[in-house]
């Protein structure tokens, strides 16, 4: 019987061939540890009292979960002892996390959400971990917030992992987006797909209807498209992740186009750039789509702030070029 390869020989020929990788293969390593101990935290979270509220707020002015702060904590403890991180920046702290003593040798900072989609625990669906991977720029302090403001064209890696019905470890460091899933029973992630590529039919739109009144008239025509010209049947989880990994797999287009609900006329991005959009990007692009911020190639923008909010439209390349070009009827 053939098995799989498992994450570790999948790794070690890697490094065989690309011996240059060595800090990314440690550090693919190293998520794949923190992945298996979330996995396990997600699945007990109601015997373990890891579900609703910690009764406080996140930067983004956001309630934070009980599961959000244990998950943050252990990225945060896991990733500083590595030593493989000059600096780190996360979706739940304020400013750039200092590395100290660990981070001195260290030629990459990371970002992170550490559970996207955590108000989904409580009613079991799925949530996901997703991360930035770029190398640290010398010629700014390690904590300097400019450290995370380079365009998503740069990272040397990215990816997720989304438990849900099973755990998968989706990645990728510039040749292709690799999929492994955790044998709960071995404790060991296998591979399941590789060169992942986003299927040429769109057959699927996913998007928070809820909010179409507040879009612009360009997305509303985009949408309507979608529904009236394509047929897409509408599929939404409502954490990126799992829309995301969908995409990946099914095809589509995924939307979280700028919303303005105060009615000022002015359209503002949800996601973070660093935390969601950019490792996504990063991901959909390796797999042959394409990923937009409404008017350009988003791995091409540059950062503004540390925890920037940006639209998101991505999946199938033709598509989203048509929403590009303005051919909307």
């Amino acid at each position: 019987m053939n098995l799989p390869l498992t994450l570790s020989q999948f790794l070690i020929k890697q490094l065989a061939r690309h011996p240059e990788r060595d800090g990314l293969v440690a550090i693919i390593s190293d998520l794949s540890t923190i992945g298996k101990i979330i996995s396990n935290h997600t699945n007990r979270a109601g015997v373990v009292d890891m579900i609703g509220s910690a009764q406080k707020m996140n930067i983004q002015g956001e309630e934070v979960k009980k599961l959000d702060v244990f998950c943050n904590e252990l990225c945060k403890d896991y990733l500083r002892q590595t030593g493989n991180f000059a600096a780190m920046a996360s979706e739940e702290e304020d400013e750039v996390v200092d590395m100290g003593e660990f981070g001195k040798e260290a030629k990459y900072i990371i970002a992170f959400d550490p559970l996207d989609g955590s108000h989904n625990v409580e009613v079991n669906l799925p949530v996901g971990t997703i991360f930035s991977v770029q190398r640290l720029l010398n010629q700014f302090e390690r904590t300097d917030e400019r450290q995370f403001l380079q365009p998503g064209r740069d990272q040397v890696l990215a990816g997720y992992i989304l438990y849900s019905a099973s755990t998968v470890l989706v990645f990728s460091w510039g040749d292709g987006v690799y999929e492994f899933t955790l044998d709960q029973g071995l404790g060991e992630f296998l591979l399941t797909r590789e060169k992942m590529s986003v299927p040429a039919e769109c057959a699927i739109y996913s998007f928070n209807e809820g909010a179409y009144r507040y879009l612009g008239d360009k997305d509303k025509k985009f949408i309507d498209y979608l529904k009236e010209k394509k047929s897409c049947s509408l599929r939404y989880v409502a954490a990126m992740v799992a829309d995301v990994h969908r995409t990946l797999i099914k095809g589509g287009i995924f939307l979280h186009p700028a919303v303005d609900k105060k009615g000022t006329g002015e359209y503002k991005g949800k996601l973070r750039l660093n935390y969601e959009a950019k490792p996504m990007a990063y991901l959909v692009e390796q797999a042959g789509g394409f990923c937009t911020e409404s008017k350009g190639n988003l791995l091409d923008l540059p950062g503004e702030s540390l925890h920037q909010r940006v639209p998101v439209i991505l999946g199938n390349k033709d598509i989203i070029e048509y929403y590009l070009q303005n051919n909307l009827i």
